[in-house]
């Protein structure tokens, strides 16, 4: 198979879509029709023809990993002569709001817990780590709702360091996008999985080091993969516009809906508010926190504008 590298220097190596569907090899399509539909995200064109092509070679590579992960982890309990249980495999999902994370988390999950050896696979997003918008207003970041500043990152941090420490259950706040907000007392007990996805827009972000030398963990660093979902920012505000215009005439007519108020705006001024949001918002958190970010995951998935995966970049080992 040709293999496309950047250039002498890159850490990657680029594979087109076609080369990288042939390294599904003979790993079976798990997944019907019907499942395929129930995982996609609202505008996300996920079929089963990306599921086969860009998912399942996936699905075969991270088996090969955590085995990998599982073999290293025995062969250190036999060195240390000690019997501590496996740590789970974390798996990081990142990217820019509306690029199909959710979906690509959800896809995942699905995949690998069908493996022959029925792997136990939670996921988690961050949103339940975002501060509660009563906080959020206080501090005077309610506009900012979504970059690193708006986020509890102790307790995010507490809760990577408790799942790896195999630490049981634990327990990660619940986010409703109906009411755009924390779920007061409702949680997601995570109890010792074999794989945990986590999924949110800054998960890769590293933020500035301490210059006193101290321990600074962050979130990537309990990760064992990472992935980043990639798109053209034309492409990126022509989805967020689209599923805007889209949840307007659906969730936003939901008189508990954060964003009911939208619900009747006509078509023109409901894209300008969505062109008005993406700009002010969400552009800005993509340039200044997720895309230099984007260099860090060990897989890029790169979009073009009809959602199908058209080039995947591998970091070599």
């Amino acid at each position: 198979m040709e293999q496309r590298i950047d250039d002498g220097l890159s850490p990657y190596r680029i594979y087109s879509r076609a080369e990288w569907a042939t390294l599904r090899d003979d790993t079976p399509m798990t997944l019907a029709q019907d499942e395929v539909t129930r995982l996609r995200s609202l505008h996300d064109q996920l079929d089963m023809a990306e599921v086969e092509d860009i998912y399942l070679p996936l699905s075969r590579l991270l088996s090969l990993y955590v085995a990998a992960a599982q073999r290293l982890h025995r062969a250190q309990q036999r060195f240390l002569g000690d019997e501590d249980e496996k740590t789970p495999y974390i798996i990081g999902v990142a990217g820019s709001v509306a690029v199909g994370k959710s979906t690509t988390a959800r896809v995942l999950q699905a995949l690998l817990a069908r493996w022959p050896n029925v792997p136990k696979v939670e996921l988690v997003t961050t949103d339940g780590f975002l501060l509660p918008n009563s906080v959020l207003q206080t501090e005077g970041l309610m506009e900012k709702k979504g970059f690193p500043e708006s986020y509890d990152l102790p307790a995010l941090l507490r809760f990577l360091s408790d799942v790896k420490a195999g630490r049981r259950p634990v327990r990660a706040p619940i986010y409703s996008h109906l009411i755009y907000d924390v779920v007061p007392n409702q949680w997601l007990e995570v109890d010792r999985p074999d794989i945990l996805i986590v999924e949110g827009l800054n998960v890769l972000q590293t933020g500035r080091l301490p210059k006193d030398g101290k321990a600074i963990p962050f979130v990537s660093d309990f990760f064992d993969f990472s992935v980043y979902l990639d798109a053209d920012e034309t492409v990126l505000r022509g989805w967020y516009i689209d599923r805007f215009l889209t949840l307007r005439g659906t969730a936003f007519r939901d008189p508990k809906s954060y964003f009911h108020r939208y619900s009747k705006l006509t078509d023109t001024e409901a894209a300008k508010t969505a062109d008005s949001i993406w700009t002010s918002i969400n552009l800005i958190n993509l340039n200044e926190n997720i895309l230099p970010t984007r260099q860090r995951a060990d897989l890029i998935l790169k979009k073009g504008g009809s959602h199908r995966v058209e080039d995947v970049a591998l970091r070599k080992l």
